[in-house]
């Protein structure tokens, strides 16, 4: 460990934390991956500029993570810096319908808090399992909801190390997809416009898609969420389910048999295994139909953040 970066790390972080040697495992959905070499959780923009900053001047790469609930981390762990918004960056404010959230809140929190105030709206998102910031830059969606449908602004903050805020129209929301990645920026925060509502109507929603979601996704065992993107005309699961492939093992990894759009840690997976199972999938379902799957797993630890 480099000691002198270390204690440039500690001095940034008057509220944040820094852990050393971190296993990855305890932070994400999968309950898979090897050390990071620093783990630090910032508690405001500030810190996370600064953080930023101490990386890039002296060449160590850097990685943003929220809820992990889309992450798969490889077995030899992650050498640099993952920077973690969390608990501490993750106030909700209120004014009126709309709500100011952080990055790193989680989404049931925001849907707590429109349900205390009787905002309708947000009912798709309050089931999705990661962080608020990571929902902005994936344009995360259910059951016919989407981010961009009550986005207004979001703040982000730039490679350069700017904070800006940029208009809904501006983000270039599509499909799981934001001109965060494009950019390499970074969410900071965003605002929501809600609906007044009933509460006891808004309540009832959650509950419904709550319901379908423990009876249609494999939620007993960790994952990271849907593994593949929804091909062009097609429905992942359907395809995986079609080539034969429910049930499909790969050590502790399996293709889920309660939905084949899933790949589940059924105990003690690598994520090894993960990828391997990941790229037979793939090949089985482009051999038997001509469809390229793509992942909307995330990667960190592998040398490139690629898909396998």
């Amino acid at each position: 460990m480099n000691h002198v970066f270390q204690d440039s790390l500690e001095k940034i972080l008057s509220q944040g934390t820094l852990l050393v040697n971190e296993p990855m495992h305890k932070h994400t959905s999968f309950s898979i991956g090897g050390p990071a070499d620093y783990f630090v959780s910032v508690a405001n923009a500030d810190e996370l500029s600064e953080v930023c900053r101490l990386c890039r001047s002296q060449g160590v790469p850097f990685y943003i993570v929220g809820n992990g609930s889309n992450l798969l981390v490889s077995d030899r762990g992650v050498r640099g810096v993952v920077i973690h918004l969390g608990k501490l960056f993750s106030d909700v404010e209120r004014r009126g319908d709309i709500l100011t959230v952080q990055a790193g809140a989680p989404m049931f929190k925001v849907a707590r808090t429109a349900l205390e105030a009787s905002l309708a709206g947000f009912e798709f998102a309050a089931g999705i399992p990661g962080s608020f910031g990571g929902a902005v830059a994936m344009n995360a969606g259910a059951y016919g909801g989407e981010m961009k449908d009550i986005l207004v602004d979001v703040e982000v903050l730039t490679p350069e190390g700017e904070r800006l805020t940029l208009a809904a129209e501006e983000m270039d929301l599509s499909y799981r997809h934001s001109i965060v990645f494009d950019k390499d920026y970074i969410v900071l925060s965003a605002r929501i416009k809600l609906i007044p509502g009933e509460a006891d109507r808004i309540r009832a929603r959650m509950e419904e898609l709550s319901q379908a979601r423990r009876e249609k996704q494999p939620l007993e065992y960790p994952s990271a969420g849907s593994t593949f993107k929804r091909p062009t005309g097609y429905f992942a699961g359907k395809l995986i389910q079609d080539a034969g492939l429910k049930g499909y093992t790969v050590g502790g990894a399996r293709v889920s048999e309660k939905h084949s759009g899933f790949v589940i840690n059924q105990g003690g997976a690598t994520a090894e295994e993960v990828c391997f199972l990941i790229r037979q999938v793939q090949k089985k379902v482009r051999d038997r139909f001509g469809v390229d799957l793509e992942t909307e797993v995330r990667f960190l630890g592998f040398g490139q953040e690629v898909e396998p």
